[in-house]
């Protein structure tokens, strides 16, 4: 699985979407809207669900926690327990960290990456991108909960392509639908669970 992968198939939205007389979308128009709706939901959840193909070293900058009287590093989803961790006070010059706690510690057990690292409280002031942590990054595998959303996202990126005005259905049968220019509202309750807030460690 690659980083930012799609979260389902054109073939999975073909099915998805198929009607009784078995009309589909093209197989390009689907793979476009199945790529839309998983970049749709990275940007609402403010996270992807795939994985790096390797590990590999990523530079993050630590903030002191008062209430853990240590410092904190918020860093990329992680399901893999990272390679090395490391922190510069400059220069070229980097310091293994021994026994870096991973946070959140009941992650692993909900399902759930890491998302923090608390450092030592022996290691002294750490400057900006002064971590380093070397590590395969993301997900192991996407959620379900994720892909399914995909596919309700796809399917309402496929009804907005016939309407060109923005509203699906009919108003005489009850059946009018507006298509916001926003996620779906079932598929942001799906993934509400799974979106990563922006607040700062601490």
């Amino acid at each position: 699985m690659a980083w930012k992968p799609d979260y389902a198939t054109a073939a999975e939205l073909a099915e998805y979407v198929r009607t009784g007389t078995g009309e589909v979308a093209d197989d390009a128009q689907l793979a476009l809207a199945v790529h839309a709706a998983s970049r749709a939901v990275d940007r609402f959840t403010h996270r992807q669900f795939g994985q790096s193909d390797a590990v590999e070293p990523r530079f993050y900058s630590a903030r002191w926690s008062a209430y853990r009287d240590t410092w904190l590093v918020r860093i990329d989803d992680v399901m893999v327990a990272p390679d090395e961790v490391a922190t510069n006070a400059g220069g070229d010059v980097w310091s293994v960290v021994p026994n870096p706690r991973l946070l959140d510690a009941n992650a692993p057990a909900e399902g759930r990456p890491w998302t923090r690292l608390q450092l030592p409280s022996t290691v002294d002031a750490v400057p900006p991108d002064g971590v380093r942590v070397t590590a395969r990054f993301g997900w192991v595998a996407v959620p379900d909960t994720i892909k399914e959303a995909t596919l309700l996202q796809g399917s309402r990126l496929l009804a907005r392509r016939d309407s060109p005005f923005g509203v699906a259905g009919s108003p005489d049968v009850g059946s009018e639908l507006r298509l916001l220019a926003r996620l779906d509202p079932d598929v942001e309750v799906m993934v509400a669970a799974y979106r990563r807030t922006a607040k700062q460690t601490g």
